[in-house]
């Protein structure tokens, strides 16, 4: 491992301990992920639980909350707290517009999500997190885990010479892209938008490498060529280094949020042939900052 490397994990491993007083946090990896128990999702939750609850996820980007009995208002009201709901883009053709219905059926040939990604980056302003309450598991032992991955580390791992090279750059995101294969409404708009390939965190300030494959599809600063080369190394980067990871097993009640700004993540295919609904609530965000 290069000193950089090291340093950027040790910086991240070694953050300040929070004295959290109305609920309880355990990390779930060094670098990312922390399960939170002691709160009821279904009722109004206290404004003092609230302020942890947002301390830990500014912390850990994704949390983990288990043995959750919510109904859509129950979830969408949790949400709400966090900022203003976000509509289901393409609209759904019936139902809630602010909840995205998730199921598999039985023997799909595959799965949306199924790839690092993360939600809507070809939207001028994308989402500021999800949460994803999943109501029916595959059977045991089959699979449906969730994976995630720390944006952060991904940019703070590079060597000094890349960081250098891609912090004034910025990337294209292309709605089409994610849409191949799917015929969208007639009259939706595909979004399409240039961002900061290098982003800062709204909150922290912290930087993060803000390309993901779904989506990405060119670096005008560079010709074709090397904008193919260059994404691709990210893509792998951000894949193929398993330190930079959390993976989430589901079990029945479990609701998981995650910061969609410095989080990719990656819903698992490998339950073939067996079902697993849920549902998606996500919230507002705000320009992409670089």
């Amino acid at each position: 491992m290069e000193s950089y490397e090291r340093a950027a994990l040790e910086a991240v491993t070694t953050h300040p301990v929070h004295d959290y007083r109305t609920l309880s946090v355990e990390r779930l990896t060094p670098v990312l992920g922390a399960e939170v128990s002691g709160v009821d999702l279904s009722r109004e939750i206290p404004d003092a639980q609230l302020d942890e609850i947002r301390t830990a996820f500014r912390a850990h980007h994704v949390l983990v909350f288990r043995d959750q009995a919510l109904t859509v208002e129950d979830h969408k009201r949790f949400a709400s707290a966090f900022g203003e709901l976000r509509a289901v883009s393409p609209p759904p053709p019936e139902g809630d517009p602010y909840v995205l219905e998730i199921r598999t059926a039985s023997a799909a040939a595959n799965v949306a999500g199924n790839g690092w990604h993360a939600d809507g980056t070809a939207d001028v302003e994308p989402s500021l997190g999800s949460m994803l309450y999943i109501t029916e598991i595959p059977e045991p032992g089959s699979g449906g885990d969730t994976m995630f991955a720390n944006m952060h580390l991904a940019y703070e791992m590079l060597s000094p010479a890349m960081r250098s090279l891609l912090d004034p750059l910025t990337a294209v995101h292309d709605g089409a892209q994610a849409l191949a294969g799917y015929t969208p409404p007639a009259d939706y708009v595909i979004p399409k938008s240039e961002h900061p390939l290098v982003a800062r965190h709204p909150e922290t300030d912290r930087r993060l490498l803000y390309v993901n494959k779904a989506y990405t599809s060119r670096i005008p600063q560079l010709s074709e060529q090397e904008s193919r080369a260059l994404l691709d190394l990210l893509f792998d980067t951000i894949a193929g280094r398993p330190i930079l990871h959390l993976r989430v097993r589901w079990t029945p009640g479990t609701l998981v949020f995650w910061d969609n700004r410095c989080v990719q993540h990656h819903a698992v295919y490998d339950y073939y042939p067996h079902t697993r609904c849920g549902r998606r609530v996500a919230i507002n965000g705000g320009p992409v900052k670089g």
